[in-house]
């Protein structure tokens, strides 16, 4: 059995969970799941990889350099929280509030480049000055409108004039020279996978995607 405590930044013991093969995270989802007083926590460097914390109410907690991949914080209060070096990447923070400023992987403003991968091609766009944009905490952005400036069959390096993408409805058809839209734009960054044109920055993300 091996036991683990979950203390303040004051040192104070806050929780304290028993089981075979626990880990801080068994612990953190054991400590939400019981509404502990979890104000203050001191989760440095804390592998949080995929962790249900919805709804945890993590104020003050010290989350530098902890790796939240994919965790769940749903509703989590985050209020005065040092995420400072955290991996937030896949985290769900849909709900959650007073969120620490987390960048936009993309340019919050003027127009760019970005990269989308659509079947077995490569589509380059343009994302205006005037698009609204957005990212969650993963390197996939969405935005409202783009000009479609190439695309590139990935299985032969020709070009192509257009490509239809099915993988949603409706289906969206990118046209080299044309503008692109969809269906509609969630103004909520937290929902990552929801309406609006999907894009990477970098090439290479949206290649491997």
């Amino acid at each position: 059995m091996i036991k683990i405590q979950i203390k303040s930044i004051w040192g104070d013991v806050l929780f304290e969970y028993e089981k075979e093969n626990n880990t801080i995270k068994d612990t953190l989802e054991e400590a939400v799941k019981q509404g502990a007083n979890l104000n203050g926590a001191n989760l440095n460097g804390a592998n949080l990889d995929g962790a249900n914390l919805y709804g945890a109410n993590l104020y003050g907690a010290n989350l530098d350099g902890a790796n939240l991949y994919r965790a769940n914080l749903y509703g989590a209060n985050l209020y005065r929280a040092n995420l400072d070096g955290a991996n937030l990447n896949g985290a769900n923070l849909d709900r959650a509030t007073n969120i620490p400023f987390v960048p936009f992987a993309c340019p919050s403003d003027g127009a760019f480049i970005g990269w989308k991968k659509v079947r077995n091609c490569l589509v380059m766009l343009e994302i205006p000055e005037d698009a609204r944009r957005c990212s969650c905490t993963s390197q996939k952005c969405r935005c409202d409108k783009a000009k479609v400036l190439g695309i590139t069959n990935l299985d032969t390096n020709e070009s192509v004039s257009e490509i239809k993408n099915t993988s949603y409805s409706p289906a969206v058809t990118y046209v080299v020279g044309e503008m692109v839209y969809p269906d509609s734009f969630d103004e909520n960054r937290w929902n990552e996978c929801s309406h609006g044109i999907h894009f990477f920055i970098n090439k290479q993300n949206a290649i491997d995607y």
